[in-house]
């Protein structure tokens, strides 16, 4: 077969493509269990931060983890730890951002008076902005946030940066232009409230 024929390019670019997919489909094989594995380690550390719980090594993440109890209410399953003597309720939260899907965990106390803490696992937002949601700045503003009359909220357009963050009045300090992310995750958190506060009996 001639080098400069079509027939040769033709099966040569096959040839090529097939190999170049088939390394790939072996090294996406290889590899999906281990990062199945890195996500389930990233959840179980978000659920651990979420209830303020402390770690030091994968280990210990994977310990304390099974010492969490799952319990399941109206279908919904729910963490159930204890944080200083204190009952904590931990839950899985999805919602859409700017970009994609935000996924995260929010820890409230038995009453759902007050959020414990909240962890970002997954998302699509811009980095430097929207994207800001998982620094550790936005996210301890939450820890011993108070829930007032069932809500919290988290400042967004003109609001977000100036600096109105109170945790005793509820109030948590939004990205400074990334509006409709802050935007969503004062929605996708009060509604989580709602929910657990009916999952749980909350105080009103």
């Amino acid at each position: 077969m001639k080098k400069d024929s079509i027939l040769y390019t033709v099966v040569f670019s096959f040839t090529v493509t097939f190999l170049f997919v088939f390394l790939l489909a072996i090294a996406n094989e290889s590899t999906s269990g281990i990062v199945q594995q890195n996500q389930e380690l990233a959840r179980q550390k978000a659920v651990l931060l979420a209830m303020t719980v402390p770690f030091k090594t994968d280990e210990e993440v994977r310990t304390l983890y099974g010492s969490i109890e799952t319990v399941e209410k109206e279908g919904v399953k729910l963490f159930k730890g204890s944080q200083a003597g204190k009952t904590v309720y931990a839950k899985e939260f999805r919602g859409s951002g700017l970009w994609g899907t935000i996924t995260g965990i929010l820890a409230v106390d038995e009453s759902v008076s007050q959020i414990v803490g909240i962890q970002i696992v997954t998302h699509n937002e811009t980095p430097g902005l929207g994207g800001r949601i998982a620094d550790s700045w936005f996210k301890d503003q939450f820890r011993g946030l108070k829930v007032k009359n069932g809500k919290i909220l988290v400042t967004y357009g003109a609001e977000a940066g100036s600096g109105r963050a109170n945790k005793e009045e509820g109030i948590a300090d939004g990205i400074t232009g990334a509006s409709r992310t802050s935007q969503a995750m004062d929605a996708m958190l009060n509604n989580e409230l709602t929910v657990l506060k009916k999952l749980l009996g909350g105080s009103k």
